[in-house]
């Protein structure tokens, strides 16, 4: 069974997270297209002029109470220009996120997490949002896609269960002005 993701582009074509789930059973996380291995760190960055626009998870108990993760990205509009400065932290300064850094650590079965994010001229962010909670459960398979062409990931906010050894996001997702702005949003 193939699953799909749909992330929609300003030309209209249609890019797609594949979760490749063919030959696996229905609980089992896809074997391709995956950035890191249970308890392994990984370090994930979108290609120059691309922002992360997708993104899935998959729990395993079994496999020391981590996640496997894919991301999607996408070039950003013609009129936001070229990203100007680019860090690894959280995006301050009308960042984009552009990329996810992470650690884990055997000891407590967590991982710290890191964006990297990508300055975008003087534009400022605008109609920001957090989504519900990603996955909806603790241990559930997770997946966010940005809602629609022109909304950005600016970050995101994490809640641990030291219980479950899980965590769940919210993440911020904004526009950006078309304009130049007077200011910046730090």
């Amino acid at each position: 069974m193939d699953v799909s993701l749909m992330v929609s582009s300003c030309s209209g074509a249609v890019g797609l997270l594949s979760a490749g789930l063919s030959g696996h059973s229905v609980s089992g996380p896809p074997r391709h297209g995956l950035v890191n291995g249970f308890r392994q760190s990984f370090n994930f960055q979108c290609p120059h002029g691309e922002v992360l626009v997708a993104l899935r998870s998959f729990y395993s108990e079994a496999d020391g109470m981590d996640r496997l993760w894919s991301f999607e990205c996408q070039a950003t509009p013609e009129g936001l220009g070229e990203p100007s400065d680019c860090w690894t932290s959280t995006c301050t300064r009308n960042g984009l996120v552009a990329g996810v850094q992470s650690k884990y650590f055997e000891s407590v079965l967590d991982r710290e997490w890191q964006f990297y994010c990508c300055y975008y001229k003087r534009r400022c962010p605008y109609s920001c949002m957090k989504t519900s909670d990603v996955p909806e459960q603790y241990r559930e398979e997770g997946e966010m896609v940005v809602p629609s062409y022109g909304f950005f990931i600016r970050g995101a906010e994490s809640t641990f269960s030291g219980v479950l050894r899980d965590r769940q996001w919210k993440y911020i997702l904004c526009r950006m002005t078309d304009f130049d702005c007077e200011f910046e949003n730090l």
